[in-house]
This record gives structure tokens, C-alpha cells and sequence, in this order.
């Protein structure tokens, strides 16, 4: 490994952590206990396991249920994109 190499590596990697610190800093609702407004509406919410729309795209989750738990998905949680299309989470 060459020393510009490790140079670059170290960098990308001071670089993610001061990402990921301002991530935690920027949403101390959360961190305080305060009330979180919901990022997604339920699509049916009369069905067991309702599918999420987003407010910020109007895009509907590709799933109907948490891929970790399999309980029905958190509309106050993020999505993750796959291929332009959100997955919802609980």
C-alpha cells in the first residue's frame, strides 16, 4: 500500500465519522425524547400489514412488512432506496 493510498483511506474514513456525528447531531428530537413527526402514511391501514406511502415522494414501499422483525413498518423510520424504490423498516 502506497502512502497516498493510506492517506486517502484515512481520510474517508475521519470523513465518515464526522458524517455520522452530524447525523446524531442533527436530530436531537429524538435524542431528547420529544415527539417525532411520522415520515410515511399508511396506504390501507384497515390491513394487518399495510404498505407505507413517503410524503416527501409519494413513492409506496416495495414491502409490506419489516424485513428484520416481520412486524408491520414504522412510518416515523426512514426509507432505504433500492433501485429508486423505498423499502420501509420498523
Amino acid at each position: 500500500m502506497t502512502p497516498t493510498s493510506m492517506r486517502l483511506r484515512c481520510a474517508g474514513a475521519l470523513l465518515g465519522l464526522l458524517l455520522a456525528g452530524g447525523v446524531q447531531a442533527a436530530s436531537p428530537a429524538a435524542m431528547n425524547g420529544d415527539k417525532v413527526e411520522p415520515l410515511a402514511e399508511y396506504v390501507s391501514p384497515a390491513d394487518s400489514l399495510p404498505q407505507l406511502r413517503y410524503f416527501c415522494d409519494g413513492l409506496i414501499t416495495l414491502n409490506d412488512r419489516c424485513p428484520v422483525r416481520k412486524v408491520r413498518l414504522n412510518p416515523k423510520m426512514g426509507a432505504s432506496y433500492v433501485n429508486g424504490r423505498p423499502v420501509g423498516f420498523c
